[in-house]
Order: structure tokens, then C-alpha cells, then sequence
């Protein structure tokens, strides 16, 4: 495919460059471009042409008559020009041979990766472990949670001082917090894993009870924080089977590369 988009390119440049050939005292004058149209005789295959639509309406291409007669005038192209480097005998020459030896190679690894995949999916076994794994890094329970983030330690204690006095944590936090993405809502994070965080805020939120704050300032990379638990639910975690396609999607790559190095070290190579 990679080959044929060359050869594309390569022909709309010559195409391109043709209006080039006439004198050059005045620019030709602009006419709509006119749609295309199919040819009268297709030198292609319906498979290949059933291929490259596909491929087309895989990356987000809209199926549609012009889209169509686009691309079997492109096929067309593609073709004419290969039937004429063969009678120019540029396809025995070494360099295009290497060329074509690859493309080939290529074809055929996609082709034994696919049915492969298809006769030896990821195990379940491994799926569940992931999906197991996945549910306890996330927990349990999910906490709606405000923080106020200062610079210095002393100034969380300043602030931990006044929460106890009776101040009222949003007002503290539009006030003295340093977060741009929460100050303004007085410190909400909104409903979250601890999971989410990084470790230190993360095991602070678990061990707080719902309606308190940190008597103490939390320290991470971004400064110190000051945190409160306003509610506490229990998660929603999607079942093995709804999130299952993604769990292949994301376990195929690693499955893949095992099966590669299993037959790498089969193979002595």
C-alpha cells in the first residue's frame, strides 16, 4: 500500500505539472475542478479494489460515489504505470526487486499475525488477572473530595488552624490555594479513585472519614495539601464483560510479542 500511495503521488505531480508545459507570459485561467468520473476500462480487480476501499473507510473516509470513482481511477493509475515499468523491465532490476521482496514479506507477516490472532486469542485467564488487577489498584470506593494547595508547610498548617476555628473550606480554598483547576470551585476535585492521585494525596483521602479534613498537610510533588472528604460511595466498576474488548485491544500487543520471541528462539534468530 505504501508503494501504491508513491506511485499516486508520484502520478498527481506529473499530473499537476502538466499545465506547466505551456508559455509562461499568463497564468491559465481557474476552472472548477470537475468530479471525477470512473473509467471506461478497469485494468484492476474487484478484490483490490474491495481492499483499498476498505482501507479508506478505516481511516475515517466517507463511502460515497465520488470516493468510489476516485479510487479506481487511482487503481487504474496505479496499475497502467506497473504494466509499463514491467515492459520497461524495471521490475528485474535489483533495486525494485529488493523493493517488491519486502513489500511482499510484509503482506504475508500481516497475513500470519491476523490468523494467528484469530486461532490463538489472548487466554481469558490473562484477561481476568488484568481486569483483577485494574479493580484493586482502583478500589473499592470513590470519595468527592476538595483540596487547598499552598507552597509551604507552614502556610497548610496556618490554614488546617483557621478549618479548625471554623472556617469554611471552599471560602479558604478560593482564597489561598495555588490549583488553577480548583480554586475557583473552592477547592472541588470532584467523585474519584485514590487511585487517580498520586500516592501520598491517594492514601490520605482512604484514610479520612467522610465530612473531615487532613489534620495534617499532605505533601506531594505540586506543594502541600490541605484535604477534605465531603461524601464517600461505593465505586461502579464496570463488569469483566463489558470492558473485554478493551482489555484484548490492550493486551494483544504483549501477546503478540511473546508469540514473535517464542519463534525467534525456535528459529535461532
Amino acid at each position: 500500500m505504501k508503494r501504491m500511495l508513491i506511485v499516486l503521488a508520484t502520478s498527481a505531480a506529473l499530473a499537476s505539472g502538466g499545465a506547466l508545459a505551456q508559455g509562461t507570459t499568463a497564468a491559465p485561467a481557474k476552472t472548477p475542478a470537475a468530479k471525477p468520473t470512473a473509467p471506461a476500462k478497469a485494468l484492476y480487480t474487484q478484490s483490490q479494489f474491495d481492499m483499498v476501499l476498505q482501507q479508506q473507510l478505516g481511516q475515517g473516509g466517507k463511502d460515497s460515489p465520488e470516493l468510489r470513482d476516485a479510487l479506481r481511477n487511482k487503481l487504474n493509475t496505479v496499475v497502467l504505470l506497473a504494466r509499463e515499468a514491467k515492459k520497461a523491465g524495471l521490475d528485474k532490476t535489483p533495486e525494485v526487486k529488493t523493493q517488491i521482496e519486502l513489500t511482499t514479506d510484509g503482506a504475508l507477516a500481516n497475513a500470519y499475525i491476523g490468523d494467528w490472532l484469530k486461532k490463538n486469542p489472548v487466554p481469558d485467564a490473562d484477561l481476568h488477572k488484568e481486569y483483577d488487577a485494574i479493580k484493586a489498584q482502583r478500589g473499592d470506593k470513590e470519595y468527592d473530595v476538595r483540596h487547598i494547595l499552598v507552597d509551604k508547610e507552614s502556610d497548610a498548617k496556618e490554614i488546617i488552624a483557621e478549618l479548625q476555628k471554623g472556617a469554611k473550606f471552599a471560602d479558604l480554598a478560593k482564597a489561598r490555594s495555588k490549583d488553577p483547576g480548583s480554586k475557583d470551585k473552592g477547592g472541588e476535585l470532584g467523585w474519584s479513585s485514590p487511585a487517580n492521585f498520586v500516592k501520598p494525596f491517594g492514601d490520605a483521602i482512604k484514610s479520612l472519614p467522610k465530612g473531615k479534613f487532613s489534620a495534617e498537610p499532605v505533601h506531594t510533588q505540586f506543594g502541600w495539601h490541605v484535604i477534605e472528604v465531603e461524601d464517600v460511595r461505593d465505586a461502579k466498576f464496570p463488569t469483566f464483560d463489558e470492558v473485554k474488548p478493551q482489555l484484548e485491544e490492550h493486551a494483544r500487543s504483549a501477546w503478540i510479542e511473546k508469540h514473535i520471541a517464542d519463534l525467534r528462539l525456535k528459529n535461532g534468530v
